[in-house]
């Protein structure tokens, strides 16, 4: 019986064509000598002790018994058969060996390019080890990295639509947003290896971390600016209260993490760390307790430090979340009363950025879930199931 699907299976003989995998070893091998060439390094090792080390067998790259596919131009009985046809898509598309072929030059060949390939779990085999040996035949560049991402798990296993275990995304998404589903994928399932979905996780994260952390550091935040300042942000003064420079070094900080650990493809721990900064903002709203400030006149400036740091990392957290975040983060920059310009990542770093602007306040970004919604996701899966 097949593994995933359970379904019988048959053997079958045909006339086919093969690749000679031995012949391109030691190029392979070179390959796998590079540093972080496959990600998470056991992936690697993975296909060195499963493929490399035990012996490559030669791979069936035509078809003969039936006739849907791309023809073999030498012998048109045959017809090109994964993976040979599908992995050449990556250089295809970009138009190789086209007419108009500079998508190919400016993204595959040029050295100003990084070639990083991010695939499933399932078919690492043949992306760190038959497509580097493809390439290498048409002495081609290889791929900078290939990062191997995890599968979707149940409690019955992997997330597959032959085992009928599958969860619709777009239910999920009507009811609380793609900014929600695509966040919890980024935050709760570390890139690289196997995540579980759960409704109790699902709901759980989106509270603590959208509803809780982000959402309500906005809606405060924004609230006591209209109250205290007319909706007009303070300019940043550094270092007026005593923890001010605390949240500063966070949030420089955390602008360094996050930025390498995007690069590295850990993109759940950077999302952590974005959380962090959040965590300390509203934990500076309680240590400062404007709502006392506001009342001694001699603490005004103390009052607008507060306002303008809580504005200060409100936006710059925007930034970062903004790719996953990708509809709430730029309601939240239309309070802000950014422009398209000012939006700009680049700009991160730049505390007069909000200077002056009026803020104004919408709809609460993410709200709270609870028990009824844990039911809901629950029975999405019971029905997929029917």
């Amino acid at each position: 019986l097949c593994p995933d699907c359970g379904r019988p299976v048959q053997k079958e003989v045909e006339e086919c064509y093969f690749f000679k995998t031995k012949k391109y070893l030691p190029e392979l091998k070179k390959y796998f000598e590079i540093p972080d060439a496959i990600c998470p390094v056991s992936r690697k090792h993975e296909m060195e002790n499963n493929f490399i080390k035990p012996g490559l067998e030669d791979l069936c790259v035509s078809r003969t018994s039936f006739s849907w596919g791309i023809p073999i131009l030498e012998n048109k009985k045959h017809v090109a058969y994964v993976w040979l046809d599908a992995l050449f898509n990556y250089l295809s598309a970009l138009g190789y060996r086209s007419e108009d072929d500079s998508l190919y030059k400016k993204f595959w060949e040029s050295e100003e390019s990084e070639i990083i390939h991010v695939i499933g779990a399932d078919i690492t085999r043949f992306h760190t080890i038959y497509w580097p040996e493809f390439l290498s035949a048409l002495h081609l560049r290889l791929p900078d990295k290939v990062f191997v991402h995890g599968l979707l798990m149940m409690k019955d296993g992997k997330m597959s639509k032959s085992k009928g275990n599958v969860v619709s995304p777009f239910p999920l998404i009507d009811r609380y947003g793609v900014d929600a589903l695509r966040y919890y994928f980024a935050r709760e399932i570390i890139f690289g290896q196997d995540g579980q979905f759960t409704p109790e996780q699902f709901i759980e994260r989106i509270n603590m971390d959208l509803a809780n952390n982000y959402g309500n550091l906005v809606s405060r935040t924004l609230s006591m600016i209209i109250k205290y300042f007319d909706g007009i942000i303070p300019p940043y003064v550094e270092n007026i209260n005593s923890n001010d420079k605390e949240l500063e070094d966070l949030a420089k900080q955390t602008k360094i993490s996050f930025e390498q650990k995007m690069d590295d493809l850990h993109i759940s721990e950077a999302y952590m760390d974005v959380m962090n900064l959040l965590s300390l903002a509203n934990k500076y709203i309680e240590d400062n307790a404007p709502w006392a400030l506001s009342k001694d006149s001699s603490k005004l400036n103390n009052l607008k430090s507060v306002m303008a740091h809580l504005a200060y990392v409100i936006s710059i957290t925007s930034m970062m979340l903004k790719p996953v975040l990708v509809t709430k983060a730029d309601k939240v920059f239309d309070y802000l009363s950014l422009s398209d310009e000012e939006r700009d990542y680049n700009r991160i770093f730049d505390t007069n950025l909000l200077a002056n602007k009026k803020v104004s306040k919408g709809e609460v970004l993410f709200p709270r879930l609870n028990n009824d919604d844990v039911e809901f996701v629950k029975g999405l899966m019971i029905n997929n199931k029917k």
